[in-house]
């Protein structure tokens, strides 16, 4: 699943020998309370998030200094997190791959940390009772890793030809800032990122300030509704930006690689007209921006839904500007509790698209329904290979099962409900959990509430956890 982590800096030679490297200050370990476990036991990827704690808040004190050889790449940072513990703690564990680690505080003292692989766990000086909230300083600096995925795809910090990229799903937000990385524990973040002086920085949320001193600028972001870290981002590169605001006074900030500005201009013009349709369709916008970030082609390889402004590798066009927008209802706002349930992301974006086409002069979600099921192996090799809620391994997580017959499980529940009741269903399961996280299990019960006449024994039985093609429409 991940790459083992670059041992940090140790207190004296003799720990160097260690694979376990303990350091800081603080005195022994605490006897108060027990670890925390160092994974949430994610079904596909065990060691990512941890457990004991809850965070609340990030502090992100970054700076980064681009160079011509992405081997010579250094990022500078300080994290401070603010959580609650919530069992006693005599230690607990950070997710952090690479970079090297400088100091350790906890509520201000020293702690003593070790790191093996991923891990950097941190002993406070004193143990952690259930319920208390307690903040976390990590100081740290190094090369960022680029982490290649199960699929052969590749996220955490990316060069680019004039800056850098940060992409964190599933779980490349890791390489850039220690955390607790797994969705099911989101959190308001402050990102500010200091950058030689001509190059901007863009993350999520709202920007709030804007310093230049000695050479270097800094760019504070704020994200005040809860953020999982997998869409989390941070963009370094000369950018041409772009502010407006949707008919309803939401702002829109756009940053565009100065290459692509003429010809992503139209495209992006567009945002506010698919969040108006978005919000009369899903309800309520969640959060308090909206925009993009256009690179390069072969800054990335793919788009991803970065909350509040996704991020494209060359211009976007309309349907995946749709399908990356409503993410931010179904995806970001309601988040997995687990990457099993990736579906739920994709089925509804995907569907979304099917959506905006059938309500802007192409074909109607039922024709595209019928082609898939007609033609798509075609066009999807893998289609009928298993069912959306049940990948078989990480590898196939952005497989077309995930997205397209996520997206068909979808139909079958509007074909079983009726049109209104469906638009129901959109508008309230986003606001059910709304700022939160849902499994499949919480979407199937949803359903079944919204509609209790109706038998979907058999949606659920073929088209959700069914293995190959259902013998009928």
């Amino acid at each position: 699943m991940s790459r083992s982590a670059l041992l940090a800096p140790t207190c004296t030679s003799l720990l160097l020998a260690l694979a376990l490297t303990a350091c800081g200050g603080g005195g022994g370990e605490a006897e108060h309370g027990s670890p925390g476990a160092p994974g949430v036991g994610d079904p596909y990827f065990p060691e990512a998030g941890n457990g004991g704690y809850d965070v609340t808040h990030y502090d992100l004190d970054l700076a980064h200094d681009a160079d011509t050889d992405p081997d010579t790449d250094h990022l500078t940072g300080t994290a401070t997190i603010s959580a609650r513990a919530t069992q006693d703690l005599s230690a607990f564990d950070l997710d952090l791959e690479g970079l090297d680690v400088d100091g350790v505080t906890v509520d201000g003292q020293g702690a003593r940390w070790s790191r093996a692989g991923q891990e950097l766990t941190v002993r406070p000086r004193d143990g952690l009772d259930e319920g208390e909230t307690f903040r976390v300083t990590v100081r740290y600096s190094g090369t960022p890793e680029t982490i290649t995925d199960p699929d052969g795809s590749e996220e955490g910090w990316l060069r680019t030809a004039d800056g850098a990229l940060a992409l964190g799903e599933p779980t490349g937000s890791m390489a850039w800032f220690p955390g607790n990385h797994h969705p099911s524990d989101k959190a308001s973040y402050e990102v500010t990122v200091s950058v030689p002086k001509g190059l901007r920085a863009v993350s999520n949320g709202e920007l709030v300030s804007e310093r230049s001193a000695g050479g270097r600028t800094a760019f504070t972001w704020r994200t005040a509704e809860p953020m999982a870290s997998h869409v989390a981002t941070v963009a370094v590169g000369d950018y041409d930006i772009r502010r407006s605001t949707t008919p309803d006074g939401l702002p829109v900030y756009v940053a565009v690689d100065p290459s692509l500005a003429g010809a992503s201009r139209k495209v992006l013009s567009g945002i506010p007209g698919i969040i108006e349709w978005a919000a009369d369709t899903f309800g309520p916008y969640p959060f308090s921006s909206t925009g993009a970030i256009v690179d390069r082609d072969g800054d990335a390889g793919y788009a991803l839904e970065t909350q509040n402004r996704p991020v494209f590798p060359g211009v976007p066009d309309t349907g995946l500007l749709v399908h990356e927008l409503a993410h931010q209802w179904y995806g970001n706002s309601v988040t997995p509790k687990t990457w099993r349930d990736m579906w739920l992301n994709e089925g509804f974006a995907t569907y979304a698209e099917w959506l905006w086409q059938e309500e802007h002069g192409g074909d109607s979600a039922q024709e595209t329904f019928d082609a898939l099921y007609d033609h798509g192996e075609r066009t999807y090799e893998d289609l009928w290979s298993f069912p959306p809620a049940k990948p078989t391994s990480a590898a196939h997580l952005s497989d077309s099962p995930v997205y397209q017959r996520g997206a068909m499980v979808l139909h079958k529940v509007r074909q079983a409900v009726g049109d209104g009741t469906f638009r129901a269903l959109l508008r309230g399961w986003a606001a059910a959990h709304r700022h939160g996280n849902a499994d499949t299990a919480d979407f199937t019960a949803y359903v079944e509430k919204l509609a209790p006449g109706k038998d979907f024994d058999g949606i659920w039985a073929d088209w959700l956890y069914g293995n190959g093609k259902p013998a009928h429409v």
